[in-house]
């Protein structure tokens, strides 16, 4: 089973703390209207780590678990500076949009009265999270190569970076009386925002405010207890006064409540929590194919230079019609690929005759013409045009490539229960991603294209 990485109670800069921060919290939930089904408790025990939520007596579908009135989020516009906060609104804008709510928990975590320090309490401790941003960099590529997490990392570190030094710390500087000298600290900024992208929530927009920005992360409290799974048994409700979570499927006694934190490729879980579902248990799960790979499969069929130059046409076309990209990637579901308008086009592009590829460049594309026999499942790639399928075959091999490991030897390891015990967390982390990843290459989409060349 899978969860976040260990709960302990958060290190924060304010110090002190409950001896028994559960009784705490939940003292604190009653004071704030923050109502709690009988059926239901904050537990150790029980969990797949750490703090959970578990049920005490069994739970029907639609049951109410807990409610959490607005009032006790936390966020930009609850915290004690709010106010401040909506004023400097313009010259706090950044590429997240997750700045104020980062200088909200900056002043509540250092304020020892602040009305969220027994929610606080069931933090995890900000010193010892497990994403792969914590990692040492060599770690990071070795034990994650090939899985786009290292890629993903780096560019998360350069916007905190930036963010913290031309954003953050002039504002915490600018206002001293509410920023103590211990909480201006890139480490601390770093953690909060590591400790956001795991558990923080993002309302949804309602179907009339697509075209709005999204709504700013927001603190959930009691939500953001409750571990993750892709097959879960509750979900989060937004309502005018509260948020409600419910249950989804029959929670027995004694089972620990799961939420979704969205549908989460492994990849995507390992990069924002720090752990992944072992397979087959992921859903949700992925496999990508950079769109450069592709790109690279299909020059390793050109012989001249000729061939090389009409091929950079075409890939400059797709770049045009916007299906392709230098950091895009095709994504490969369980059963269908999930980028199949981009990989359909970008296929038909790159293995059509040169006067036919002449023709659709002239009409800059033409109209929707789809065929039943182009359509990416995993059970229709036999009918696929051979120069289809070689080129997947291809761009499945290179991708294949670039994992540090095969899938017979990390097969291997997580059979051995002894030696995998040995590992460390991120080394049987990494090795679940890395195996799920050789996995799905291996899948039948790999099978298909090698059997009917």
């Amino acid at each position: 089973m899978a969860t976040r990485a260990k709960r302990r109670r958060v290190a924060g800069p304010a110090g002190g703390g409950n001896p028994d921060p559960v009784a705490g919290f939940l003292s604190w939930c009653r004071r704030v209207g923050l109502e709690l089904s009988p059926k239901v408790a904050v537990s150790r025990q029980g969990t797949v780590a750490g703090y959970g939520m578990v049920a005490q007596e069994s739970v029907q579908p639609g049951e109410l678990l807990f409610a959490v009135p607005r009032a006790a989020l936390l966020s930009q516009h609850t915290c004690s500076i709010s106010g401040l906060l909506e004023r400097e609104r313009g010259a706090l804008q950044s590429q997240s949009g997750w700045v104020p709510l980062l200088l909200a928990l900056l002043h509540e975590l250092q304020a020892p009265a602040s009305p969220w320090s027994p929610y606080f309490a069931l933090w995890p401790e900000l010193g010892r999270l497990e994403h792969p941003m914590f990692w040492p960099e060599e770690q990071r590529r070795q034990l994650l190569q090939g899985t786009g997490v290292p890629e993903a990392v780096e560019k998360d570190l350069a916007n905190i970076r930036s963010e913290y030094y031309s954003i953050v710390l002039p504002f915490m500087e600018a206002h001293p009386d509410l920023f103590s000298p211990r909480v201006r600290s890139p480490e601390l900024y770093h953690q909060l925002v590591a400790l956001v992208m795991a558990y923080s929530f993002q309302e949804p927009l309602e179907e009339e405010e697509d075209e709005k920005e999204p709504n700013s992360p927001l603190m959930v409290p009691a939500a953001d207890i409750l571990n993750h799974l892709a097959n879960h048994n509750a979900n989060l409700e937004y309502s005018p006064n509260c948020l409600r979570m419910v249950a989804t499927q029959p929670i027995p006694k004694g089972h620990e409540i799961f939420n979704t934190y969205g549908q989460m490729a492994n990849w995507q879980l390992i990069h924002m929590y720090g752990f992944v579902e072992p397979y087959p248990d992921n859903t949700d799960d992925t496999a990508d194919i950079q769109m450069v790979t592709v790109r690279e499969a299909a020059l390793q069929g050109t012989k001249v230079e000729a061939e090389r130059l009409l091929l950079y046409e075409r890939w400059d076309f797709l770049c045009k019609l916007e299906m392709v990209g230098e950091e895009g990637a095709f994504v490969i579901g369980r059963e269908e690929v999930l980028t199949e308008e981009e990989l359909t086009t970008t296929l038909k592009v790159l293995c059509m005759p040169a006067e036919e590829f002449r023709e659709f460049k002239d009409q800059d594309g033409w109209a929707d013409d789809k065929k039943e026999e182009d359509s990416l499942t995993i059970t229709n790639i036999p009918k696929l045009k051979a120069s289809w399928r070689q080129l997947l075959r291809k761009s499945v091999l290179l991708t294949l490539q670039t994992y540090a490991t095969d899938l017979k030897t990390e097969q291997d390891l997580l059979s051995n229960k002894e030696v995998y015990a040995k590992l460390s967390w991120r080394e049987q982390q990494a090795l679940q991603q890395s195996e799920v990843c050789s996995r799905w290459h291996n899948s039948p989409f790999r099978e298909e294209t090698l059997r009917h060349q």
